[in-house]
């Protein structure tokens, strides 16, 4: 699949590890923040909402250098650009989630180039560090797939009766067409350049695809 130029602009915040610029999601590269809806125990043994205060952390994180720009690293399986961001001011926003506890480094795509900073978290109970957790590519594990499996995909293999299409451009810029615009008829759809079929155009936003302007 085709790289991607670097992206900069005012983010926001779609959860504790992925932003939004452009109407383009971006996944912080070689981190993982609890989803969303994961709950994690404090230093007293309470139950609290660990996903959304990572999202609320980073928001505020942001806030006070709003501009943020991404270095392209990969595309994800659901089809969002991957990259190294830093805010502003130059801050690697992935280094600072981690070192405050609301993200964790993930060794299977960073190769360790976070430990050091988690070290510091955990050395001084920060963020999740408070208390017991799970790793939230584990916590998915567990949580997510068994919703998958009870609910409607994000998008088709091939066209099973999801008539949205999600087009890759020769520039690697992800598109999606409706039923009626311009150039819905005149698309074809490569799943082995993995081009897609959505279900609905909230799917199609969340896997990385903006809209067709005609």
């Amino acid at each position: 699949m085709l790289g991607a130029d670097p992206i900069s602009g005012i983010a926001s915040v779609i959860d504790g590890d992925t932003i939004e610029i452009h109407d383009q999601r971006i996944r912080f590269n070689g981190i993982d923040a609890p989803e969303s809806s994961q709950q994690c125990d404090d230093a007293r043994g309470f139950r609290y909402q660990c996903g959304a205060k990572a999202a609320a952390a980073l928001d505020g994180f942001l806030s006070e250098a709003r501009s943020v720009r991404c270095e392209f690293a990969s595309w994800d399986s659901y089809g969002r650009y991957v990259g190294n961001c830093s805010r502003g001011d130059g801050v690697n926003i992935a280094g600072w989630l981690v070192e405050n506890g609301h993200a964790l480094d993930w060794p299977k795509y960073s190769s360790g180039a976070y430990a050091s900073q988690q070290a510091l978290a955990k050395a001084a109970a920060r963020g999740i560090w408070s208390g017991p957790f799970q790793v939230p590519w584990e916590w998915r594990a567990e949580h997510i797939a068994n919703e998958k499996s009870t609910s409607a995909p994000l998008f088709a293999t091939g066209n099973t009766g999801c008539k949205i299409k999600g087009n890759i451009s020769a520039e690697g810029e992800r598109v999606y067409h409706l039923p009626g615009q311009k150039f819905y008829d005149v698309t074809r759809i490569s799943e082995s350049k993995g081009e897609r079929w959505f279900c609905s155009e909230a799917d199609a936003r969340s896997a990385g695809w903006r809209r067709s302007k005609r």
